[in-house]
């Protein structure tokens, strides 16, 4: 198994105002799976994505990935974990606004000994006649799409994927899931989507539903639905 989440346990606050937000998750995702976590606001989806994601830290049990722990690692071994293992991408695009999408892309290819090559990449996100454009010059899917280029081209094994459809129109969010779809059958990548949209769980292959901390429920998808016949 590519990831493991074993017995997960994570506080907010202190004394009178600690809130206990995952509690005892356990779940799993084999390699080159597209897993999809679902729940209303507050059930613990992104907090589960950020410890994944070596952004928190936790309280209690362990996070395996590719057969290591990362729960006690220091600070210079997850920043290496994150640097050579994730790529993230968030609801909004973060991209640097006086960067063209190619250079916005080139600044993570730099932290990756292995690199995807970046005018194919390109070209895979639907860029290439809007390379040498700015983000200010982009509608909001092409900058999803870039900001996607920028977590892609590290190559890595797992791309974290936080509400990405979230501050989109319908048609946009369509094009954006049926990209995700595209990398991950062309480059492999292990995704993870973190959404509260119901429909989006049918073209995974792995759900798992959250409620107040807790994995309601967790499936394989039979059968997986292809990103552009979704409807909602």
């Amino acid at each position: 198994m590519y990831l493991e989440v074993k017995d997960l346990i994570k506080y907010y606050g202190e004394d009178g105002s600690r809130v206990q937000v995952l509690k005892g998750v356990n779940c799993s995702v084999e390699k080159g799976q597209i897993c999809v976590l679902l729940g209303p606001s507050g059930s613990g989806k992104s907090t589960l994505l950020n410890i994944i994601g070596g952004i928190e830290e936790i309280d209690k049990g362990d996070i395996i990935v590719d057969g290591k722990s990362i729960v006690n690692m220091n600070k210079k071994q997850v920043s290496l974990y994150r640097r050579n293992n994730l790529g993230f991408v968030f609801q909004f695009y973060n991209l640097i606004p006086n960067l063209s999408v190619k250079e916005n892309i080139e600044v993570c290819e730099y932290l990756s000994k292995t690199p995807l090559d970046i005018d194919d990449l390109i070209k895979t996100l639907g860029l290439w006649e809007h390379k040498d454009k700015f983000p200010n010059q982009l509608s909001g899917g092409q900058q999803q799409r870039c900001a996607i280029g920028r977590a892609l081209v590290k190559n890595p094994g797992i791309l974290l994927c936080d509400e990405p459809t979230g501050a989109l129109d319908y048609n946009t969010s369509k094009e954006i899931l049926e990209l995700i779809e595209k990398v991950n059958q062309k480059y492999k990548n292990t995704i993870i989507i973190v959404t509260h949209n119901d429909a989006i769980k049918n073209m995974a292959h792995k759900v798992l539903k959250l409620r107040d901390g807790k994995i309601t429920k967790q499936y394989e998808n039979e059968t997986i639905m292809r990103a552009k016949e979704l409807e909602w």
